[in-house]
């Protein structure tokens, strides 16, 4: 169906946010049915940037599934990077970053996490209060690699941080020890 609406699109005159709404409903389906080339070749045969900016942009910001945020992200920052503002910029590329920390998590884990993906830096403070300190390691390790040359709103310093004030609290006893009598 959303093919032969497109090609009616091209046959007769559709107002713009009709063009817009389609496109965006076809790329969620597609993205939600994991067909990621085919998302990618209806972006492809979007003439007018305009319009495919504000596709991926509203499809993003309808909070689709892991792997369709983690490509909408990186489509938009690949693509649009100049055209978007410095704000919206650092919360594409923090969501990329956030998505992809989530893809090391187990599968199983992922949903509890999901909410905080366009936040890695909670994220991990969240992985960090639970107690999941091998998933911290291999978050850690995505996160240096990622972060290697980008702004996004946090830096490897600010990880760095956060680790050193959870190893502090893990060490601090609330209690004194009592000394031995003789």
């Amino acid at each position: 169906d959303y093919e032969l609406c497109e090609e009616w699109g091209h046959l007769y005159p559709v107002p713009r946010e009709d063009l817009i709404n389609l496109h965006r409903e076809h790329l969620l389906h597609l993205l939600e049915m994991g067909d990621m080339e085919k998302a990618l070749q209806l972006l492809q045969r979007i003439e007018d940037p305009g319009v495919c900016l504000a596709i991926s942009e509203q499809s993003l910001d309808q909070h689709p599934n892991l792997a369709a945020s983690h490509f909408l992200a990186d489509y938009l920052t690949a693509h649009f990077y100049p055209s978007l503002t410095a704000a919206r910029r650092n919360e594409i590329q923090a969501l990329y970053i956030g998505s992809k920390v989530l893809l090391t998590l187990p599968e199983l884990s992922r949903v509890n996490y999901f909410h905080l993906s366009s936040r890695p830096l909670l994220m991990l403070e969240q992985l960090l209060m639970n107690m999941k300190v091998d998933w911290v390691s291999v978050a850690v390790q995505t996160l240096h690699q990622l972060l290697a040359g980008r702004e996004i709103g946090f830096t490897v310093e600010d990880i760095d941080n956060l680790l050193s004030k959870y190893a502090e609290k893990a060490l601090n006893f609330p209690f004194t020890l009592k000394q031995k009598r003789s």
